[in-house]
């Protein structure tokens, strides 16, 4: 990929609600220009979907997110890619990454409450075949997600000094 390409893909992963004509500007270069770009780059995958980051502790939603570790038996031929691919399916798995160091598999997942996602845990994720064992992180208070402070008030962080 060219660097007027990763550019474009910078630009958009801050702010996905730019126009083209924006983009455009932004590069000197012309609209139709970043609109191939940006229609090549998705037909390829490179661009997968477009998101909006919401700060869900500020509404009146309630939702539980749990990080698990997850340590796994690898499939014969088919490494970690077939259990990874069998846990991505639940409705309540956000993400999966594969992982370097104790764990195999980390696993988000997000459910209305505590016991939702600790049943998910004992009676669908742990009894796959391929699961050896599962540690699960409740996360209490996201402060930065995807490179974004969730909380950025100004705060004054002199300090008070009195005679």
């Amino acid at each position: 990929m060219g660097s007027r390409v990763n550019e474009i893909l910078e630009i958009l992963s801050k702010n996905s609600k730019l126009t083209s004509t924006e983009i455009a500007t932004m590069l000197d270069m012309e609209p139709q220009e970043v609109e191939e770009i940006i229609r090549e780059l998705e037909e390829q995958n490179v661009i997968v979907r477009y998101n909006t980051l919401i700060n869900w502790d500020k509404t009146d939603k309630e939702r539980v997110t749990a990080l698990i570790e997850v340590k796994v038996t690898p499939q014969r031929d088919q490494g970690f890619d077939s259990i990874a691919e069998r846990i991505y399916k639940f409705p309540e798995v956000k993400s999966v990454y594969l992982m370097s160091g104790p764990y195999d598999l980390c696993v988000i997942v997000e459910g209305k409450t505590m016991k939702d996602v600790a049943s998910f845990v004992s009676q669908r994720l742990s009894v796959l075949d391929p699961v050896l064992s599962t540690a699960t992180h409740f996360i209490l208070k996201p402060y930065k997600i995807g490179g974004v402070i969730l909380e950025d008030d100004e705060k004054d962080g002199r300090q008070v000094i009195t005679l």
